[in-house]
């Protein structure tokens, strides 16, 4: 019986022993991953941005500026890395870019995949003053009134347009519309199928290959907005540009951010991301009339003369333009679309804040 007795007292000493070096290895542990918790709860979400702008941009500068907001508004607890001039994902790569994860962030154009977004194109048939303001409220308004599906898989943060553009031309002045028969065009998305109906051959191509393009004679002219004299350089290989108001090709813009990523933000991040981009549509649209003034300005330098087509030359360019409308209510109709609805939305739109904006003035 005393053997027993011993035996059981070692036992209960060697559990005892083993009950304290557990305690004492896991409150060791405790305190080696508290640093770990706090560095990691103190540590900024990162997110990526992925955008066709390059960095010294105006638009890309209010794209920067309203990544600032969010981290100001966040108390720094959001970082946003920007991935400048396509370096992470080709212009039109971009939006599959950010709904397949390789970037938590994507700005580019609507027109770049034409066709992807059938009902979002209305925003760039012509028709607009020379305020980027309108476009830019025209576009969010379209998108916040019918959400297309073709926009479910990714959370759209806001829109926005540049200024109705112009023809640039390299060499040859266009004073009428017989002046387009012909001529090699860079163009896109719809833009494209206005030069066909105003008589010249578009050629598809990326907008940072224009300047080569022009340069060499690959094309005679392209389309772009005026702000492109100086932030494309287009001043310097381009002798003219014809300014026809409402004959002029537009480019609905998107930044949107990928669902799943979105999904996982905090509700007061969330909210910190709404409502710096509930400001940034109208703040964006001001910022490209502030860049196309300077574009005009910048082209005076190099001798650029800007021809601006008169009210009855105008208005043939208009007519010749004409069948795009029917034409794409038609295309949108067969797609399940509600196409004569949502293009008289547009002009409803552009009529109301037409009275709100009046035209930049260049001089």
């Amino acid at each position: 019986m005393g053997i027993q007795n011993m035996w059981r007292c070692q036992m209960k000493r060697s559990v005892l022993m083993v009950t304290v070096l557990v305690a004492i290895i896991f409150i060791f542990l405790s305190l080696v991953s508290l640093p770990a918790m706090a560095q990691s709860k103190d540590k900024p979400i990162e997110l990526t941005y992925s955008s066709h702008f390059p960095p010294n941009y105006g638009a890309e500068l209010a794209a920067m500026k309203w990544a600032e907001e969010v981290e100001k508004l966040t108390n720094g607890r959001v970082k946003i890395i920007f991935y400048h001039s396509g370096t992470l994902t080709q212009p039109a790569k971009i939006y599959d870019g950010v709904v397949k994860g390789i970037s938590d962030i994507g700005q580019s154009v609507f027109s770049y995949t034409r066709g992807r977004f059938p009902l979002m194109e209305v925003c760039d048939l012509p028709g607009y003053p020379m305020n980027a303001i309108i476009p830019s409220r025209v576009v969010q308004d379209i998108y916040d009134k019918y959400k297309p599906k073709e926009l479910d898989d990714v959370h759209v943060l806001y829109l926005h347009a540049h200024m109705p553009g112009v023809y640039f031309m390299a060499k040859k002045e266009v004073r009428k519309l017989e002046d387009m028969k012909g001529l090699r065009i860079r163009a896109a998305g719809l833009a494209a199928r206005m030069v066909e109906l105003l008589g010249a051959t578009p050629v598809a191509m990326p907008k940072g290959d224009q300047y080569d393009a022009l340069q060499k004679g690959v094309v005679d002219g392209t389309v772009g907005a005026p702000n492109e004299l100086k932030g494309w350089k287009v001043a310097e290989v381009s002798k003219s540009s014809t300014w026809v108001q409402k004959a002029a090709y537009l480019n609905g813009m998107f930044i949107v951010m990928n669902k799943k990523k979105w999904n996982s933000l905090p509700p007061d991040i969330q909210k910190a991301f709404t409502d710096v981009s509930k400001k940034w549509t109208e703040y964006t649209g001001k910022a490209w009339n502030e860049i196309e003034v300077e574009g005009v300005k910048y082209g005076k330098g190099f001798n650029h003369k800007i021809i601006n087509v008169g009210p009855e030359e105008q208005a043939r360019w208009e007519k010749a333009l004409s069948p795009m409308f029917d034409e794409w209510i038609k295309e949108a109709n067969t797609k399940g679309l509600p196409g004569k609805e949502v293009f008289e939305y547009r002009q409803q739109l552009i009529e109301k804040y037409s009275k709100m904006y009046p035209p930049v003035k260049y001089e």
